[in-house]
């Protein structure tokens, strides 16, 4: 989970955005007349120009300050809309394609973009697919992130119809009520977007809070859909430092808490009358992040998904003894590589500034073991194969970021303060985040009576998604955990957990009682 301008205003963008004020998208790719003065400023401009003069412009715009906010805000939420709408940039691009959609069936999916000019789908019950296009315009269907065909066809309708055909199931594309905004944070400008189900009905809305990621959540969670197409509004957020947000990125939890709060304030008041309940979902760091702003300032409940009850630093060392010990080294051999990792891990820690001796003298004696060339953890492999000087070089650029990390974190002291209902989902085959410490921590907080559920996917990984081994040894995630998605949105809507969720075991507060499924309609069962 270690992964990590001023410019001059040209007020002839204020003032093509000036009539558009509209507040609700009804159609989460519809808004066309708002969106044609800025196409028409960049008639010939690319999608991807017109993205980054956007954030040009909006970054120039945060430049003017406090005066100019109000004028900001209208842009922003013009820009918003470009975003939602990329339509209106790409007429045929897979952008236009982008959207959940009820299929005819009762069904629903979920199309999100993936990499290069794939998509990829998803279901709420964690099946999903890479969609990759034909010569003949079809779209075939790869199952989880394999190579492997699954027999799914899909096809897209012209952009302005808003339709698919999945599987020979047609179906249309769900509207939201999308609200775009730009908020504040320790004087630096983020940029959010609420999405909510159409109409008037009262819903929970989850905060969707940032791993370690550097992408653009705007374009690429795709939560802040599927959620609101089962009855849970979302509000997702770029990182500072991402996206279309400002500022420079960062690992600092409690800067990320801080903005995490600002977040959901401001959901709460773009939600206003709707909302019911609001919360945070984290996932990986995140789940360091989530419980930290949970006691700064009151919601209704958390969820952190594949995160860590333990130091970044503990982090690592699990990682590299699950990793060994699965490999089939002796507890011997685990104990030598333990000994890497931990001078691995005091430089980083010290912000690469010192433990470089040691760091050698360990390389040294261990090169030429036969676990060594398996050593990997969350960050130690970066480092072995560096020297000083290049490891002095890279903590002053491209690791640069590990400057705000708060390696020796203890989130205990945290959890224990919380109040708040939590949910911990956690994956028993877990590299990056292993389970079996953090699962046992959250279980002594439920013994001692606290309001925490616990959730163990057995065979998940990080991500909560299933996968098959391959021929080389290596993993490929074939799927979502059956229950997982659903089990996001039931305790965003009950801070608790009415139904069985696919394998999970589940550990609940006996202290707190467990409403009966039915007792408050949810669309789609459970799964």
């Amino acid at each position: 989970m270690l992964h990590a301008s001023n410019g001059t205003w040209h007020r002839k963008y204020l003032t093509a955005m000036l009539p558009f004020r509209g507040d609700v998208l009804g159609a989460h790719w519809g808004g066309e007349a708002m969106l044609s003065p800025l196409s028409s400023l960049w008639p010939n401009a690319s999608t991807l120009e017109r993205e980054r003069e956007v954030k040009r412009i909006m970054k120039a715009a945060h430049s003017v300050g406090a005066f100019n906010r109000g004028w900001v805000r209208i842009a922003l939420r013009s820009i918003g809309l470009c975003v939602l709408a990329a339509r209106c940039y790409a007429a045929g691009g897979v952008e236009c394609n982008i959207g959940a959609y009820l299929l005819s069936d009762g069904s629903i999916v979920d199309i999100a973009p993936s990499d290069d000019d794939a998509l990829r789908w998803r279901r709420l019950d964690g099946t999903t697919g890479a969609l990759h296009k034909t010569v003949t315009g079809m779209w075939t269907s790869t199952s989880g992130w394999t190579d492997r065909g699954d027999g799914e066809s899909v096809s897209f309708s012209e952009c302005d119809k808003r339709s698919i055909e999945f599987d020979g199931v047609r179906g249309e594309r769900i509207d939201f009520n999308v609200r775009e905004t730009m908020f504040h944070s320790r004087g630096t400008a983020l940029a959010g977007r609420l999405v909510m189900p159409l109409g008037r009905s009262k819903v929970p809305v989850v905060v969707l809070v940032h791993g370690s990621e550097q992408d653009s959540a705007l374009e690429t969670f795709f939560l802040q859909r599927l959620l609101p197409a089962y009855g849970v509004g979302a509000f997702v957020y770029d990182k500072r430092g991402t996206g279309h947000s400002a500022g420079t990125y960062s690992q600092d939890f409690n800067l990320l808490a801080d903005d995490a709060v600002a977040a959901m304030r401001e959901a709460r008041r773009l939600a206003g009358s709707r909302l019911t309940r609001i919360g945070y979902q984290g996932g990986s760091q995140g789940g360091w992040v989530a419980p930290i702003a949970a006691n700064r300032a009151r919601v209704d409940f958390v969820i952190v998904c594949y995160g860590l009850a333990v130091s970044v630093i503990d982090e690592d060392q699990q990682e590299v003894e699950i990793e060994m010990r699965e490999k089939g080294y002796s507890p011997a051999e685990i104990t030598q590589a333990l000994e890497v990792a931990r001078a691995a891990e005091a430089v980083v820690a010290s912000h690469f500034t010192k433990g470089f001796a040691e760091l050698d003298a360990m390389r040294a004696k261990y090169r030429s073991a036969p676990w060594y060339k398996d050593l990997h953890g969350n960050y130690t492999y970066m480092l072995l194969p560096y020297s000083e000087t290049q490891l002095r070089e890279l903590g002053s650029t491209k690791l640069s970021f590990t400057r705000s990390t708060p390696f020796h974190y203890d989130p205990m002291p945290t959890l224990r303060a919380d109040m708040v209902p939590q949910l911990w989902v956690l994956g028993g085959e877990d590299y990056e985040a292993p389970s079996a410490e953090t699962s046992g921590r959250i279980k002594s907080l439920i013994e001692s009576g606290l309001p925490f559920t616990l959730a163990c996917y057995p065979h998940a990984e990080h991500g909560m998604t299933l996968f098959e081994i391959q021929a080389d040894g290596t993993r490929v995630s074939t799927r979502y955990a059956p229950g997982y998605f659903a089990m996001i949105r039931d305790f965003a809507r009950f801070g608790q957990l009415p139904g069985t969720y696919g394998d999970a075991e589940i550990s609940r507060s006996r202290l707190r009682s467990v409403p009966a499924v039915g007792t408050s309609s949810h669309r789609g069962g459970n799964y």
